[in-house]
């Protein structure tokens, strides 16, 4: 069975082609980093320009690509919730259009089912149950996958989310957008021990994170060392990157640890999104896995940020459970999955 897959719902338009949820026959992308390291941050009424410019575009280049028409395509299978409204707005009345005038199935995709779904095309042998964690830029949630289309929520952010946290410390440190890359590069080679940045906490909800003070932390201790007279050079940013990554990474693993001493032994880990390409974080998260005895299944960096391919491999096993959308179907700015 063939999806295509169509996601717009932030700064990325993709198009892809992707055979029975596991097998990746087309994957584009096109992306709007140029234009919104001109603002520092995604602009979403550009965005949604963007989108529009590209979509169609996008779309005949996935099919291509994979070597077959709209005639040989199943079901549409389009990102519905979470994101930016107009953005995803763009894509869903596309998606929508398409297959009106095609005769094909519509399904809507919950964005981070679809980010989980990533890890299904270069691991054969993943299979539900398993824990979930997906950290991104809007969005940082555990989970545990009961089965393909049935999530059980578990935590969330409460404000911020880490990958957006990354996004505003690389800012306040002068770094160009998007700064997740750069900080990881840097916190590499700064010194974590450096500045003492603590992990947010939210009463009652041990499994809930929050990020907002941290970053608030960050940015405060910044402009603290500038009125002292501190030169903010490689040094000073690198310090300040990699001890805000460790007290980013001490915060996710701390809440999985807790999933891990209370959930089932047998349940492996998968961790997605944008932020599971930063390599402090995977590695801190396999460290963890293999302390417990559970193996750890993660995307390629190529597949952590937003495309299309997520989109369809999770539309297949929504359109294998009978999930359907028609031409009312609505996009959702937030979304529990």
């Amino acid at each position: 069975m063939l999806i295509l897959g169509i996601e717009s719902s932030c700064d990325e338009t993709a198009a892809a082609v992707v055979e029975d949820g596991r097998i990746l026959r087309s994957n584009i992308v096109a992306t709007q980093t140029d234009i919104h390291a001109l603002y520092g941050g995604v602009v979403p009424e550009i965005a949604s320009r963007a989108h529009t410019e590209a979509i169609h575009g996008v779309t005949e280049e996935a099919l291509s690509a994979a070597g077959v028409t709209m005639d040989d395509i199943d079901a549409i299978a389009v990102t519905n919730a979470p994101g930016l409204i107009g953005a995803l707005l763009t894509g869903l009345s596309f998606a929508k259009g398409l297959a009106y005038s095609s005769g094909k199935p519509l399904v809507p995709v919950h964005h981070l089912r679809g980010h989980i779904a990533a890890v299904y095309l270069v691991e054969p042998e993943l299979k539900p149950p398993f824990v979930a964690l997906c950290v991104s830029g809007g969005n940082t949630e555990l989970m545990i996958a009961e089965d393909y289309t049935d999530y059980r929520f578990v935590g969330t952010t409460r404000d911020d989310a880490a990958g957006e946290a990354f996004d505003k410390c690389a800012r306040v440190l002068g770094l160009p957008y998007p700064g997740g890359a750069a900080m990881d590069k840097l916190a590499s080679i700064g010194n974590s021990e450096a500045f003492r940045f603590h992990e947010g906490s939210v009463d009652g909800a041990p499994y809930d994170f929050s990020f907002s003070g941290l970053k608030t932390s960050v940015i405060n201790t910044v402009h603290t060392e500038q009125q002292r007279g501190r030169v903010m050079d490689d040094t000073f940013r690198a310090d300040i990157a990699a001890s805000f990554t460790k007290a980013v990474v001490k915060t996710v693993t701390g809440r999985l640890e807790m999933l891990l001493q209370n959930s089932d032994p047998a349940l492996n880990v998968v961790l997605s999104g944008g932020v599971a390409a930063n390599s402090h974080l995977r590695k801190a998260c396999k460290d963890l896995a293999e302390k417990y005895g559970r193996k750890l299944y993660l995307p390629p960096l190529k597949l952590c940020g937003d495309n299309a391919a997520m989109i369809a491999a999770q539309g297949y096993y929504e359109y294998m459970a009978g999930v359907r959308g028609d031409l009312s179907l609505n996009a959702y700015a937030t979304k529990r999955v």
